[in-house]
């Protein structure tokens, strides 16, 4: 898989991909990802990406200029499934949409900033509008590397455990059971008996009862 990230900032995304499970995932070469700086593809003047908006108001915008510019070199060098475009107005990011995701080959990401981008940008070049969440940031950097981390940790070979990601929360609209380690006992707190028998048919069992519960308590969303 390869990433292709456009930033106002790359300098705030490159700590995630220099360390933990993004890094090994990239070293091991299971996955590309480049940052690309918007501020190289405008011929303005001190290297200008954004302007004033049309019709008055606070704050700036991208403007499409250097976007298109972008864009448009790296897709005549390799085809993409998907073009996202992260803004807060998007579609919230789930764990569905991640596993879809995790399947493409080629992305580039539009990392918005500002007041965000020139709405002929959303109407003609993105494909696809992602929010992490609602609330806005200062950027879409942030919300950039945690798709990255949602997407590539799926991906065959990035995780020690592969079966590890099948489990995870919300992979079945579940919450994940309780999980516990050593000691069996500390404190007078104890590890649950059916853990520690080896009876895995009853382990798993006792699992599939503790995320519906856990789920139905706290997040009964999900299940609707």
């Amino acid at each position: 898989m390869r990433i292709d990230i456009i930033t106002v900032l790359p300098e705030l995304l490159k700590s995630p991909f220099e360390a933990s499970i993004l890094k090994r995932a990239i070293e091991k070469g299971l996955v590309e990802v480049h940052l690309h700086n918007l501020r190289d593809y405008t011929d303005l003047s001190y290297n200008q990406v954004d302007d004033y908006q049309f019709g008055g108001g606070a704050g700036m915008v991208l403007m499409i200029a250097p976007i298109d510019k972008c864009i448009s070199q790296l897709k005549s060098e390799r085809d993409y499934d998907e073009i996202i475009y992260l803004t807060p107005d998007g579609e919230t990011l789930n764990q569905k949409t991640a596993n879809t995701l995790s399947l493409n080959k080629n992305m580039i990401l539009l990392c918005g900033h500002y007041k965000g981008v020139d709405q002929r940008v959303r109407d003609t070049l993105i494909t696809k509008e992602i929010s992490i969440g609602d609330y806005v940031l200062s950027g879409g950097e942030l919300g950039a590397a945690v798709l990255c981390d949602t997407i590539i940790r799926l991906l065959p070979g990035v995780l020690n455990d592969e079966t590890s990601a099948l489990t995870d929360t919300f992979q079945d609209n579940l919450l994940a059971p309780p999980v516990y380690t050593r000691p069996r006992e500390y404190k007078g707190l104890k590890v649950p008996k059916v853990l520690l028998g080896g009876n895995f048919p009853e382990i798993e069992k006792w699992r599939e009862e503790q995320a519906q519960a856990r789920t139905e308590k706290l997040r009964p969303d999900l299940l609707d």
